[in-house]
């Protein structure tokens, strides 16, 4: 996994990438890292005026936390990859000029998000510690979970710039489908409240869950600061095993891509 170890070597460099991409996201910006906070509270206040009250979804109980623990890790999966998928394009003139390690780039796009993911984190943390006590011998559980999740998008991350520096319809294609992405994943909804007519449909629910690779994760992160017990076990073993499939396919794209960037771009 020298694509990984790669970090720690060249840790200054990846660094500089990391500060020069969060200078240039909050550069001019007043509330600075407070805007992370003001999108998904303004998502959730749209979405439960909508699912909740107009489309009475609100039967979930703490429905605004789960929501909210929904929206921030979509919302880091979803930033990450787009930002991933532009990296090294827009970067073409550091590439081209100096050789380094230029997974470092799209990596570096991953941890800008992931500062605001951690923002959010933090934030939902002390939310259920005050308004649901039974979350709390279980909060703690969502760090490492969300560390993997962080771990599984990068190694998608970093699938989808490689793939983007060949084929530069990736970026386009990654955005219209994030949306009905987005509806297909239990964030709005869950599996439990769903009218009876859909449980009765089995196999397209565990289609839902399971083929959905974002959909295990999403439930294992988001359980531990929303359900009151400890996250499933299968849901769970799913972001384990899937961290570590991705962060392999990761790896396995760049190593493939990394000699032809520089003659893409």
């Amino acid at each position: 996994m020298a694509v990984y170890t790669d970090l720690v070597r060249y840790r200054e460099l990846f660094a500089n990438l990391f500060r020069r991409n969060f200078q240039a996201r909050y550069r001019g910006s007043l509330l600075g890292i407070g805007w992370s906070l003001v999108n998904p509270l303004v998502l959730l206040g749209v979405y439960l005026l909508v699912v909740g009250l107009l489309m009475r979804q609100n039967k979930v109980p703490h429905y605004p936390l789960y929501l909210l623990a929904g929206l921030a890790c979509w919302i880091f999966f979803a930033t990450s990859l787009q930002a991933a998928a532009r990296s090294i394009v827009d970067s073409a003139d550091l590439v081209k000029k100096v050789r380094f390690p230029r997974q470092l780039v799209p990596l570096a796009a991953v941890a800008t998000q992931a500062v605001t993911f951690a923002v959010m984190l933090a934030v939902l943390i002390v939310i259920a510690f005050f308004n649901v006590p039974d979350t709390r011998p279980y909060l703690l559980l969502s760090l490492p979970l969300s560390a993997l999740f962080v771990a599984l998008v990068s190694g998608l991350a970093l699938v989808v710039a490689c793939l983007n520096v060949l084929f530069r319809d990736v970026e386009h294609i990654l955005t219209a489908a994030l949306l009905p992405w987005f509806f297909v994943t239990p964030i709005l909804w869950s599996f439990a409240n769903l009218p009876p007519g859909a449980q009765a449909h089995h196999r397209l629910l565990d289609v839902l869950h399971w083929g959905n690779f974002v959909a295990p994760p999403i439930y294992a992160v988001r359980d531990a600061l929303w359900l009151g017990r400890a996250p499933g076990t299968a849901d769970v073993a799913y972001l384990g095993v899937a961290a570590v499939v991705a962060l392999a396919l990761g790896a396995l794209a760049f190593r493939l891509v990394d000699d032809r960037i520089a003659i893409e771009l």
